[in-house]
């Protein structure tokens, strides 16, 4: 691959002045400069539903005589909590126009972005005092926040997840997007909520599988930047999964101080780069090759395994390169052993996973930029990875994982 032997890239310069300028006499031309500031909250808030909550009744409100709600909500969890949405509703004198989907990965395409526009255009919504509230997991998320992103050029919206992976990841950002044909995201904008409403009361219903699948993410945070969020993990990841982290009599505070961390961590590293102008990210790590390995494996694995995959891979490659000791590969197995994440899948064959690599050096600007694990808790970013290390690290976690042997 030609992008292993360019140099490393600098930085992109933004300009960060305001103001219109002309330039030239003859042929004049204007140089238009805007800043738009961007401000969003993220608060955690258990039991929204409970009647004497004001936190989702408030949410997105510019007027406080406004009791119109646009809701969209997945499917599932209008089996598990429509009626005491309702409830809630009614409680607060709210008049909600439900928006029912069921969403998965293969769903999340344009035409589930067009049904959320046609209710939106028979609820009549304002475009500046109805707020467009999203309840769901990560693939819902992404959808309502690029139909609001699009209707009439921007339109307010709430965010309120429902899984793990939308609490510490799909939940907390700005990107929206959805599929395009066989790529993943390819599709999307930076479009911020105005406010994301975090209640892991919502993960108490949700299936096992899913739970693990949000703590690949957590896993992710852990990896890169933080050594104590890899240890409470360590020490608690199959309590975490079999409470929901919920319990406090099984764990502790470990299942809050986890989310805590992982919440926290993810916003660290987004904040600063809002709109990936600065195309080296920490967390990229984990999706370099999960794009693809996702889309090939459809309906097999669910985001987060594909990207605990790709963890497991660049784990390999990392402790071949000596930035991962024996013993530190090990422990990052046994940890995704407890999580019950894959190190593997059969649509991992090199020739697969170098096109993907190339794919992901295209969305990067012509360079690798590949976060490799350092130790446990630091990453160093590379862009060098050869086929060849990805054979190997295919050929290592097929025949026995992360076990170092």
């Amino acid at each position: 691959m030609e992008s292993a032997v360019r140099p490393a890239p600098r930085p992109l310069q933004v300009p960060s002045t305001t103001g219109l300028v002309r330039q030239g006499e003859r042929e004049p031309k204007w140089l238009v400069q805007a800043e738009k500031p961007v401000h969003y909250e993220v608060r955690m808030a258990n039991d929204l539903l409970d009647p004497s909550r004001s936190d989702l009744a408030e949410a997105g409100v510019t007027k406080s005589t406004d009791n119109r709600r646009f809701v969209v909500i997945d499917a599932r969890v209008e089996a598990h909590y429509g009626h005491r949405l309702r409830a809630y509703m009614k409680a607060h004198r709210l008049e909600p126009w439900f928006c029912t989907l069921a969403v998965e990965e293969r769903s999340k395409t344009l035409d589930s972005v067009t049904q959320v526009v046609k209710e939106l255009d028979k609820f009549g919504i304002s475009r500046r005092h109805d707020p467009i509230i999203a309840i769901g997991g990560g693939v819902l998320l992404d959808i309502v926040g690029f139909a609001a992103s699009l209707y009439r050029r921007s339109t307010p919206y709430v965010r309120v997840p429902t899984t793990l992976i939308g609490i510490v990841d799909a939940g907390v950002g700005v990107k929206t997007g959805v599929n395009f044909e066989s790529h993943k995201n390819r599709l999307g904008t930076y479009f911020a909520p105005t406010l994301a409403l975090l209640d892991k009361t919502f993960l108490g219903t949700l299936e096992e599988r899913h739970v693990c699948n949000g703590l690949a993410e957590i896993l992710k945070i852990a990896l890169i930047k933080d050594e104590k969020l890899f240890k409470l993990l360590e020490a608690h990841g199959t309590e975490l999964v079999e409470s929901r982290l919920q319990s406090a009599s099984v764990c502790g505070d470990a299942g809050q101080e986890v989310l805590e961390r992982a919440i926290h961590g993810m916003l660290q590293e987004l904040q600063p780069n809002l709109w990936e102008h600065e195309l080296q990210r920490l967390v990229d790590y984990g999706h370099t090759f999960s794009p693809s390995i996702e889309m090939l494996a459809l309906p097999d694995l669910l985001h987060g395994e594909a990207v605990n995959v790709d963890m497991a891979l660049t784990t390999v490659i990392a402790h071949g390169r000596g930035l991962v000791t024996d013993e530190d590969r090990s422990r990052i197995g046994r940890v995704m052993h407890r999580l019950c994440l894959p190190h593997y899948h059969p649509v991992c064959d090199a020739t697969s996973l170098v096109t993907a690599l190339e794919d992901t050096v295209r969305h990067r600007d012509g360079y690798q930029r590949l976060p490799l694990p350092v130790g446990i808790g630091d990453a160093r970013f590379v862009n060098d990875v050869t086929p060849e290390e990805i054979a190997h690290a295919v050929d290592t976690l097929a025949a026995r994982g992360l076990d170092a042997g």
